[in-house]
């Protein structure tokens, strides 16, 4: 029998290749550096990113931009009131008559424009998402600024099915009972 002779060169030659563990040898294992949270730390932690994301979500969501271009006309007599179309209008006559009470109040008084719009837009993401049907916003009369800008301001959002002007009980000509759509949309953050 005869020999193959290989053409593999001098440095392709399985004898002269280094083992891999070989180049290791000498090596030692790196200490870990990271300090080990308790059971009880990490439950603080976990609570402390849910209730972050949570409201970051919560801030997200009840941003809406309301239009200061728009501004509704209302009659100048009688009380100042809006159904919005295809809404029921015996719901605002309810509340005229003070058959509905609000579940949250806003009072907007002392605050300017900006932080007003903020403020309606929580306060109607907040009573969306709680099923809530009437929420009141104070806007005081002052200056009037407020008091003519709101009504054009819940008009233009979503959840708003109707308005009339609070019952004594409630503010009366400083504040607006407002009606809210209810929806099946927030039950996954209850």
């Amino acid at each position: 029998m005869k020999k193959k002779t290989s053409n593999l060169s001098n440095k392709d030659r399985p004898e002269d290749e280094i083992s891999f563990t070989s180049l290791f040898d000498g090596v030692k294992p790196v200490k870990h550096d990271r300090y080990e949270l308790s059971p009880e730390d990490r439950i603080v932690q976990l609570k402390q990113r849910q209730f972050s994301s949570a409201a970051t979500d919560k801030k997200a969501n009840a941003l809406f931009e309301f239009s200061d271009g728009f501004e509704a006309s209302f009659s100048s007599t009688g009380p100042l009131k809006y159904v919005a179309e295809g809404e029921r209008s015996d719901r605002v006559r309810q509340l005229r008559n003070g058959e509905i009470a609000p579940e949250l109040i806003s009072d907007l008084h002392g605050l300017n424009a900006e932080a007003a719009k903020n403020e309606i837009a929580a306060l109607l993401f907040e009573a969306h998402k709680k099923h809530y049907s009437c929420v009141c916003v104070m806007h005081g009369i002052g200056t009037g600024t407020l008091k003519r800008k709101v009504p054009s301001w819940l008009m233009q959002h979503p959840y708003v099915t109707g308005f009339h002007q609070a019952t004594l009980e409630w503010g009366g000509n400083s504040a607006l009972l407002v009606l809210i759509k209810q929806s099946e949309e927030h039950d996954k953050y209850d």
